[in-house]
């Protein structure tokens, strides 16, 4: 089984992600954490009991890692082109106690087992990309640790609705039905991947996309 875990927004830079998603849920985004395996930083906003969005870069700062860095992010122009066109919710992570037996039959979709941070194993494809474009989600194994929304602090922000939109979207819902996903997107159909999430703040319905 794999459970919806997270969302994640990409952006050219830290600053630049923190800013505009501070903007749009009208709230100062606190929560932090970097990775050092990855040499990536982000800031998170929790989005209910066990679910969270996360705005992540790559840091400058941070020494280059030894293998690709997750989620495309190595590849800047195309980052900072999505960006400017809108498209700055990107993917989107589930996470599951069975890492080993998920790859088994999906790891040509989904990547290889990395030990990362000495903390979780995460799937990475080769060269780092989406998996799918982010149709399907990026996995992560924790173990028995809690989710990771559990230790944000709350700030009011909730999940409304998430929504993928894809050309096939008859063969994305086929393999979330094969990967036993709870809590997914909404599959519909669209000219391209593309992520909506509708959240609930203090000033309103807002949209993220």
């Amino acid at each position: 089984m794999l459970r919806f875990d997270h969302m994640t927004v990409l952006a050219p830079s830290l600053e630049e992600g923190t800013e505009y998603l501070g903007a749009l849920l009208e709230i100062e985004l606190i929560n932090g954490s970097i990775h050092r395996d990855m040499g990536t930083h982000n800031r998170r906003v929790r989005l209910g009991e066990t679910c969270y969005l996360e705005v992540i870069a790559v840091d400058p700062n941070a020494p280059l890692p030894s293998i690709p860095r997750w989620f495309g992010l190595d590849r800047t122009d195309a980052v900072r082109a999505d960006w400017s066109d809108g498209l700055r919710l990107k993917g989107w992570v589930a996470r599951t106690k069975g890492i080993d037996l998920v790859l088994k039959s999906h790891a040509r979709h989904l990547g290889e087992k990395k030990w990362l941070e000495n903390d979780f194993y995460f799937a990475v494809p080769p060269g780092g990309g989406l998996p799918m474009e982010g149709a399907l989600p990026s996995v992560i194994d924790m173990g028995d640790q809690p989710a990771t929304a559990t230790g944000l602090e709350d700030q009011g922000v909730r999940l409304k609705e998430f929504v993928l939109e894809h050309p096939s979207p008859a063969q994305i819902k086929a393999l979330y039905e094969e990967l036993g996903i709870v809590d997914g997107p909404n599959v519909s159909e669209g000219k391209r991947p593309r992520f909506y999430a509708f959240l609930e703040t203090s000033g309103g319905e807002k949209l993220l996309q």
